[in-house]
């Protein structure tokens, strides 16, 4: 008897668990950019107002540096960060004694970095696990502004997918057993700025999109295995967009944006579809769909936004079958939110705003400076007819997503935040250089 009501009870702890958090992408935050790779959460109604002293549910140290985007799976929250040991290897120079090698004088570490998955627990923020992936010194340095774990993970409720560029990926259950992990080699980042492209997981495969100063690549992987289904060379340099994937005309799109070119590949065979020029240089911002168009964006050395038709083969550079097009104002860092038909970005790295109509390119108002908020590196988000946007020096303003510029409050925390947040049911989590938030309503 007292067995039968043991099981009872966990049935029922299981069904609770169940119905708050909700088994599905939709009430959780899978992926960088969140459940429709818009930056925006239909589900979540996080706090308006916070502060070191109030609606602070948790604050928990992270062991090394990371500016990947936590994920969040129904009681749990996934993040990746890269630890610096201190043990040296003799036979590399420190980096103050190594010459100068590019622009920005990075150097390589000649310390080990333990390369870490970690999970946590969403109602208190205590971690249940962690792995150490690999412990090694990255073969290259990384500027100041990035790091060596600044792809965000990603899930499909069952695996959990930890992409640590060229330190390898590696594939855990979300109770932490590894299920199998690949090294793809190395990259050669341009001017030693870093990796962070974060991969993307469709229909049970894996697509990594490798945009550097090397040779450049499209793989795509068996999530269950790991192994390549296909791979494809790009003649691209430095690029860190994530891509983005989705079932359109009749094919699954992979669409890739870059200063080349963007390019939509097939899912399934790995051919081109189309391709169509016209952006800047390093394309950072992910792209984001609009009905029947994708809208990509770039804003280093220039800036540049396009919503190029899916619907299209070959190549559509210049044609007039582009819906429009936009050349100031638009990011280098941040990717723009998608929220209902509007299209929030800043303008390079800066707090200036502009909102424009999706679907025919508009302005609905900006380029306009915003609230007290630093540079932003941050990528915006939205929930609860609200958007969310997070400068570098711990202020995060919170406006009404509307066809006018109202701001709803001004918060602040004591970190610097690169890495973008995330939605999840009431909850908003913030990773700063020291600390992970959990930010609730009414936790004073």
């Amino acid at each position: 008897m007292k067995t039968y009501i043991i099981t009872i009870t966990s049935l029922l702890l299981s069904l609770s668990q169940s119905l708050t958090f909700g088994d599905s992408p939709d009430g959780n935050w899978h992926q960088w950019r969140g459940p429709e790779a818009t930056g925006v959460s239909r589900t979540a109604d996080p706090p308006v107002q916070w502060s070191e002293d109030k609606n602070v549910k948790w604050k928990v140290d992270i062991d090394g540096k990371g500016t990947s985007t936590p994920i969040v799976w129904n009681d749990k929250v996934f993040l990746l960060s890269a630890i610096d040991t201190g043990v040296k290897d003799t036979s590399i120079p420190d980096p103050k004694d190594q010459p100068k090698t590019n622009f920005f004088n990075i150097k390589r570490p000649n310390t080990q970095h333990a390369f870490v998955v970690l999970c946590l627990d969403r109602e208190s923020g205590k971690e249940l696990w962690r792995r150490t992936a690999i412990t090694k010194i990255p073969h290259d340095g990384a500027h100041n502004d990035n790091d060596f774990a600044s792809a965000s993970p990603t899930t499909d409720g069952k695996l959990l997918y930890s992409w640590f560029g060229s330190a390898g990926l590696y594939c855990y259950d979300l109770d932490g057993n590894k299920r199998w992990e690949r090294d793809l080699g190395e990259a050669k980042v341009g001017s030693s700025l870093g990796e962070g492209c974060s991969p993307v997981l469709h229909d049970g495969k894996l697509v990594i999109v490798r945009d550097h100063a090397g040779q450049s690549s499209i793989e795509v992987l068996d999530a269950k295995t790991g192994d390549t289904l296909w791979q494809r060379e790009r003649d691209e340099d430095n690029a860190w967009a994530t891509p983005r994937v989705i079932r359109h005309s009749g094919k699954t799109q992979v669409i890739t944006a870059a200063s080349g070119a963007v390019r939509s590949y097939d899912l399934d065979s790995g051919e081109i579809i189309w391709q169509c020029s016209g952006l800047t240089g390093n394309v950072t911002p992910c792209p984001v769909i609009e009905g029947d168009y994708v809208i990509c964006m770039s804003g280093y050395e220039g800036y540049a936004a396009m919503a190029i038709p899916l619907t299209e083969t070959g190549d559509i550079t210049g044609s007039e079958k582009i819906l429009w097009k936009r050349d100031r104002g638009t990011p280098y860092i941040p990717s723009p939110l998608l929220y209902d038909g509007l299209l929030y970005y800043n303008q390079s790295n800066q707090s200036i705003l502009t909102c424009v109509n999706a679907k025919s390119g508009e302005r609905v108002f900006g380029p306009e400076r915003i609230g007290q908020l630093s540079n932003i590196y941050a990528s915006p988000v939205g929930a609860a007819g609200r958007v969310y946007i997070t400068g570098r020096d711990g202020e995060t303003l919170v406006l009404e997503r509307s066809t006018e510029y109202t701001e709803l409050a001004t918060n602040h925390l004591d970190d610097r935040f690169d890495a973008s947040p995330a939605l999840a049911g009431n909850q908003l989590f913030l990773r700063g250089a020291k600390y992970l938030y959990c930010l609730e309503a009414n936790q004073e």
